[in-house]
């Protein structure tokens, strides 16, 4: 089973560790997201070279396709899909919440049409459960009513209660099935209600998982809010489990986030904005497919020593945008994913030196002088 240690904190931002049976996760971490069993345009070697100590696999995917019988051949995802360090698969309720043509909840589950071919399942919680022990994942997460925003407190209520029951059952169904190899995590909801927040935070605390996560951020409600859900949310998470905020988000996001205690996070953000061309750096964020690049000899970031930024100018990336070439997708993806990984690296060593507050100052000046 997972185990988390503290090893330093700077103000409230934290620097851990925590064991997998494929290796340890140096903390804080970001995941880069690997749906189907892939992180788009690039491959495991490329990922080992960028840094990256763990990603995410998506259990609706998964399911619908290959399916679980094929993943289970190769004895999980790692054989798999050739990656030999930690795997994180989420539950799957997010997708069937925003992709299955035809949805129904009830207190079994999501009953759901396939989008790729229309067939009908049913994903109750210890469906859920199963699908990520046939996947062999390190961590799996619970199975949790995803809600809109806005949503009316009733809503936020009434989901947040299922998802207590929910987790229960998963707890049950992950104890039985398990050997214990695998972690499961527990997810907090109670939409953009503070008080709800920290009724859901306290129910599924005390069912006691190895590792937390708060869930049902960057659904479409204003910064400021959903910072304030995240602010209220992570001090009432114990301090000796990871603590792990869902599908978030800006490089500031991260910042922030960490800065308030936080432990783990993915995103698709980095390979999504990559393949249209925006590319993050130390000083901001650039558009290659600017025509001020055309004959920009540069690297992406001067700062940076990513394949793509040791190889190639800005000249020539805009160059394969405009040409509609495949590398293009492949080279900003790596730069990308390679400045996530390294911006919360550089940010665990802030906290392990004493100096996050002078990181973080840092940090927004830089972008500063970039808008100016």
């Amino acid at each position: 089973m997972l185990s988390f240690s503290l090893l330093n904190q700077s103000g409230t931002a934290r620097a851990g560790i925590f064991h997998t049976l494929h290796g340890a996760v140096e903390t804080p971490v970001f995941m880069p997201v690997g749906t189907q069993a892939t992180v788009k345009a690039l491959s495991p070697e490329e990922l080992i070279e960028a840094g990256a100590q763990i990603i995410l696999g998506n259990t609706y995917h998964l399911y619908l396709r290959p399916g679980t019988s094929v993943v289970s051949r190769f004895g999980g995802l790692h054989r798999f899909m050739h990656w030999d360090r930690p795997i994180l698969t989420d539950s799957g309720g997010f997708q069937v919440f925003s992709l299955a043509k035809l949805r129904k909840l009830t207190e079994d589950g999501y009953a759901f049409q396939s989008h790729i071919d229309g067939s009908r399942h049913l994903l109750s919680p210890e469906m859920a459960i199963e699908i990520q022990m046939a996947l062999n994942s390190d961590i799996h997460m619970c199975l949790d009513q995803c809600l809109e925003y806005p949503a009316t407190p009733d809503q936020a209520e009434s989901a947040l209660s299922l998802t207590t029951r929910w987790a229960r059952r998963c707890k049950a169904a992950w104890e039985t099935l398990t050997d214990k190899q695998n972690s499961l995590f527990g997810i907090v909801q109670g939409g953009m209600f503070a008080d709800l927040r920290k009724r859901s935070a306290g129910e599924i605390v005390a069912i006691d998982f190895p590792g937390y996560a708060i869930g049902g951020l960057s659904v479409g409600e204003p910064k400021p809010l959903m910072m304030e859900m995240a602010e209220v949310t992570l001090p009432l998470l114990p301090e000796n489990r990871p603590r792990y905020i869902m599908g978030v988000g800006t490089p500031a996001d991260l910042v922030e986030l960490v800065g308030m205690g936080a432990d783990m996070f993915d995103c698709v953000m980095p390979t999504r904005n990559a393949r249209n061309g925006q590319m993050f750096t130390r000083r901001g964020t650039l558009n290659i497919r600017n025509a001020r690049f055309k004959e920009d000899e540069a690297p992406v970031d001067l700062s940076c020593n990513c394949y793509t930024c040791r190889h190639y100018s800005r000249a020539y990336l805009r160059h394969l945008f405009i040409a509609g070439e495949i590398l293009a997708h492949r080279l900003t993806s790596i730069h990308n994913i390679h400045y996530y990984v390294t911006l919360v690296r550089d940010m665990r060593q802030a906290i392990l030196d004493d100096r996050f507050s002078d990181f973080r100052n840092a940090f927004y000046s830089a972008h500063q002088e970039f808008s100016s």
